[in-house]
Protein backbone atom coordinates (compact mmCIF):
# COMPACT_ATOMS: atom_id res chain seq x y z
CA UNK A 1 0.00 0.00 0.00
CA UNK A 2 2.75 2.34 0.87
CA UNK A 3 4.19 1.35 -2.99
CA UNK A 4 1.46 3.00 -4.26
CA UNK A 5 0.93 6.23 -1.91
CA UNK A 6 4.78 7.14 -1.67
CA UNK A 7 4.96 8.22 -4.88
CA UNK A 8 1.53 10.00 -5.11
CA UNK A 9 2.21 11.88 -2.43
CA UNK A 10 5.73 12.79 -3.06
CA UNK A 11 4.16 14.40 -6.72
CA UNK A 12 1.65 16.04 -4.97
CA UNK A 13 4.28 17.57 -2.37
CA UNK A 14 6.49 18.54 -5.52
CA UNK A 15 3.60 20.05 -6.88
CA UNK A 16 2.36 22.14 -3.57
CA UNK A 17 6.03 23.98 -3.25
CA UNK A 18 5.79 24.63 -6.92
CA UNK A 19 3.28 26.00 -7.07
CA UNK A 20 4.21 27.99 -3.53
CA UNK A 21 7.23 29.55 -5.11
CA UNK A 22 5.55 30.61 -8.37
CA UNK A 23 2.78 32.39 -6.32
CA UNK A 24 5.75 34.14 -4.24
CA UNK A 25 5.26 37.75 -5.57
CA UNK A 26 1.53 37.78 -4.91
CA UNK A 27 2.26 37.59 -1.07
CA UNK A 28 4.82 40.73 -1.28
CA UNK A 29 3.96 43.31 0.45
CA UNK A 30 2.02 45.67 -1.45
CA UNK A 31 3.96 49.58 -2.29
CA UNK A 32 1.78 52.83 -0.71
CA UNK A 33 2.98 54.93 -3.44
CA UNK A 34 0.57 57.35 -4.10
CA UNK A 35 1.50 58.50 -7.41
CA UNK A 36 1.26 55.20 -9.14
CA UNK A 37 -1.55 53.05 -7.47
CA UNK A 38 -4.52 54.79 -6.82
CA UNK A 39 -6.40 54.21 -3.37
CA UNK A 40 -8.48 51.95 -4.97
CA UNK A 41 -6.35 49.69 -6.27
CA UNK A 42 -3.94 49.84 -3.65
CA UNK A 43 -6.96 48.47 -1.42
CA UNK A 44 -7.41 45.96 -4.21
CA UNK A 45 -3.87 44.22 -4.19
CA UNK A 46 -4.01 44.31 -0.37
CA UNK A 47 -6.79 41.99 -0.72
CA UNK A 48 -5.25 40.34 -3.42
CA UNK A 49 -2.38 39.56 -1.40
CA UNK A 50 -4.43 38.79 1.64
CA UNK A 51 -6.00 35.92 -0.45
CA UNK A 52 -2.88 34.67 -1.69
CA UNK A 53 -1.10 34.71 1.86
CA UNK A 54 -4.24 32.55 2.82
CA UNK A 55 -4.41 30.03 0.31
CA UNK A 56 0.01 29.68 0.90
CA UNK A 57 -0.81 28.61 4.38
CA UNK A 58 -3.40 26.28 3.25
CA UNK A 59 -0.92 25.02 0.67
CA UNK A 60 1.62 24.93 3.97
CA UNK A 61 -0.60 22.93 5.95
CA UNK A 62 -1.24 20.11 3.58
CA UNK A 63 2.34 19.99 2.62
CA UNK A 64 3.37 19.51 6.62
CA UNK A 65 0.60 16.60 6.15
CA UNK A 66 2.29 14.79 3.07
CA UNK A 67 5.61 15.14 4.68
CA UNK A 68 4.17 13.33 7.94
CA UNK A 69 2.17 10.74 5.79
CA UNK A 70 6.09 10.44 4.04
CA UNK A 71 7.39 10.25 7.28
CA UNK A 72 4.72 7.47 8.51
CA UNK A 73 5.82 5.22 5.43
CA UNK A 74 9.02 5.63 6.08
CA UNK A 75 8.84 4.29 9.44
CA UNK A 76 6.18 1.57 8.27
CA UNK A 77 3.30 3.10 10.03
CA UNK A 78 1.17 4.36 6.89
CA UNK A 79 -2.19 3.06 6.99
CA UNK A 80 -2.66 2.05 10.30
CA UNK A 81 -4.98 4.26 12.91
CA UNK A 82 -2.78 6.21 15.18
CA UNK A 83 -6.01 6.30 17.80
CA UNK A 84 -6.51 2.45 17.95
CA UNK A 85 -3.49 1.14 15.22
CA UNK A 86 -6.08 -0.45 13.08
CA UNK A 87 -5.64 -0.65 9.73
CA UNK A 88 -7.34 2.62 7.95
CA UNK A 89 -9.57 1.38 4.88
CA UNK A 90 -8.11 1.51 1.27
CA UNK A 91 -11.31 3.64 0.06
CA UNK A 92 -10.48 6.05 2.85
CA UNK A 93 -6.61 6.77 1.98
CA UNK A 94 -7.42 6.38 -1.32
CA UNK A 95 -10.29 9.23 -0.97
CA UNK A 96 -6.95 11.43 0.94
CA UNK A 97 -4.04 9.51 1.77
CA UNK A 98 -3.09 11.73 4.51
CA UNK A 99 -5.69 10.60 6.99
CA UNK A 100 -4.61 9.27 10.22
CA UNK A 101 -7.43 7.54 11.69
CA UNK A 102 -9.91 5.32 10.70
CA UNK A 103 -13.89 5.99 10.47
CA UNK A 104 -14.68 5.03 13.84
CA UNK A 105 -11.80 6.97 15.26
CA UNK A 106 -12.72 9.92 13.67
CA UNK A 107 -15.90 9.89 13.82
CA UNK A 108 -14.99 9.65 17.96
CA UNK A 109 -13.42 12.54 18.00
CA UNK A 110 -16.41 14.73 16.94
Amino acid sequence: MAAHFGPLLKLELEQLKSASSETADARKPVELDQQSVGRLSRMDAMQNQAMANAVDARRYQRIAAIEAALHRIAEGEFGYCEECGDPIPLARLQLDPIFTLCVGCKGARH
